[in-house]
């Protein structure tokens, strides 16, 4: 919580599957510290994707649930953007999250104090499919999907790569990011809008092997 691009206060959850049970109660804590009611924010930043779906979807949901009860703006900055601030270097870094079947949630950037240059836009693919697409070689390589294809990461930018857990936390980057060009897009309407999944979930992948592509969802009525 704070005024961009200042952090009063923030809270962070670390262990598989706890951000379901404990996001509204850490949403509730952090405002607790700073004496704010939700009802008083400007708005809310939520990170976006690509990344896990299921876990988009849990934070996506909450933060599109209490900026609709309280009236609030919602932006979206991708996490990615966030760990690749979070090296606090001004040379290109890219953010690799671990997307399973041998690919990566990956983008590269660099973030200057006042703007933040996108070089690779978020993507899912291979490392090396994302090392080709490249202009230039990261200065490093961040996050858990750095850490999973380290070979890689390291050839390509000369750096062991750094973990999340080495890492400020996520959160706080986001909100001291969300005033500078380039980094973030306001959601018009934050009742139909959605993150950059990148991939569809695996369970539509599996259905859709068995039964064909789903239909389109119908268009609004006239």
């Amino acid at each position: 919580a704070g005024r961009p691009p200042h952090v009063e206060a923030g809270a962070e959850v670390r262990g598989a599957r706890r951000h379901a049970s404990e996001l509204i109660r850490t949403v509730a804590f952090t405002l607790e510290r700073v004496g704010v009611a939700p009802n008083e924010l400007d708005g809310i930043v939520v990170g976006d994707g690509p990344g896990s779906f299921t876990g988009l979807r849990i934070g996506w949901a909450t933060a599109k649930g209490l900026a609709q009860e309280a009236g609030l703006e919602l932006v979206a900055v991708p996490s990615l953007l966030a760990a690749a601030a979070g090296a606090s270097l001004r040379e290109p870094v890219a953010a690799w999250f671990d997307a399973l079947r041998g690919e990566i949630f990956g983008a590269l950037y660099v973030v200057h104090p006042d703007r933040v240059e996108t070089l690779v836009a978020p993507m899912v693919g291979r490392p090396l499919d994302f090392i080709a697409k490249a202009p230039v070689p990261a200065a490093l390589v961040v996050g858990d999907g750095a850490v999973r294809y380290a070979p890689e990461a390291e050839s390509w930018s000369g750096r062991p790569p750094v973990g999340l857990d080495r890492l400020p936390p996520g959160a706080p980057l986001l909100l001291s990011l969300l005033e500078r060009p380039g980094a973030a897009r306001v959601l018009d309407d934050p009742l139909t809008a959605e993150p950059h999944y990148g991939r569809l979930a695996e369970a539509q992948v599996r259905w859709e092997a068995i039964h064909g592509p789903l239909p389109d969802p119908p268009g609004p009525a006239h």
